[in-house]
């Protein structure tokens, strides 16, 4: 019988506490944005699965709701949440948070590309770590500090590598979060004051003007990456959107808009 090195030991005891690290929070789990506390929200589930925006309400109530399977306060809790409208206003709206297990029983029934791709990613990577789980949990202190075989390391290895891409994989191709969604919603702020002609512009201060800039930014935003909602775009594409943010150019309406807002203002100065 083979002894381990003590380089491949070391790789052993590598991979069982990321193993350990990973199971405490399974990879769907970290995808759908669960907390510490074990919940996630409709709205970041809904962004997760790529609907259309026009129709939250009606899944809201069709999966939520009024969904007879579903318990108020154990699977679902209302709240109410300070949203951010295109122009910088406030806007307060519903919304709930969701319990894990009931968020992914809402991942997975839904017809659409991305419900497939969560059914699927539940059969394999669930699959895949109660395997590595249950190997290493029924190898006893001795077998697994001193006689586990390279090959089964080397398979070990093999397992946790190909969960790790899937994960990152999986990652990168769900709608953007957080901090990808300020990244964007910062660049098209920053976008919107350079074509104002700065903060102390007139047309910055033109509330209505304002609105119809950051607007445009936010339409030319979805009509490129063919989405409803800015906030579909994919994480992998993150980079891609704030580069066409900068490459912004505003309509000839609204360059004409601006112009003629700043040149009253420049005139009033003059008098």
């Amino acid at each position: 019988m083979k002894l381990l090195s003590r380089t491949n030991l070391k790789g052993v005891f590598i991979i069982m506490n990321d193993l350990m690290n990973t199971v405490g929070q399974t990879p769907i789990e970290i995808a759908l944005g669960i907390d510490e506390n074990g919940m996630t929200t409709a709205r970041k589930l809904y962004e997760f699965l790529g609907m259309d925006k026009s129709n939250y309400s009606r899944w809201v109530r069709n999966n939520i709701t009024e969904n007879q399977f579903a318990t108020e306060n154990e699977d679902f809790v209302r709240f109410v949440i300070n949203d951010e409208t295109p122009t910088g206003g406030k806007i307060e709206r519903e919304d709930f948070r969701l319990s894990c297990n009931f968020a992914k029983k809402l991942s997975m029934m839904q017809k659409n590309e991305k419900g497939e791709v969560a059914r699927k990613y539940f059969v394999r990577v669930e699959d895949g770590m109660k395997e590595i789980a249950m190997r290493l949990r029924n190898m006893s202190p001795e077998l697994q500090a001193i006689i586990i075989h390279d090959k089964k390391i080397q398979q070990v290895e093999s397992k946790v590598e190909s969960v790790n891409r899937d994960l990152q994989d999986f990652k990168m191709d769900m709608p953007i979060l957080g901090i990808e969604i300020d990244k964007i919603t910062v660049a098209v702020k920053k976008k919107g004051v350079r074509c104002l002609g700065g903060k102390e512009s007139s047309a910055y201060k033109n509330k209505t003007l304002r609105g119809k800039v950051y607007h445009d930014i936010y339409r030319e935003l979805k009509r490129q990456f063919g989405i409803s909602t800015y906030k579909a775009i994919k994480r992998n594409q993150c980079d891609l959107a704030v580069e066409a943010i900068e490459h912004y150019e505003l309509p000839y309406i609204l360059s004409e808009q601006i112009r003629d807002s700043n040149a009253q203002m420049d005139m009033e100065g003059v008098k």
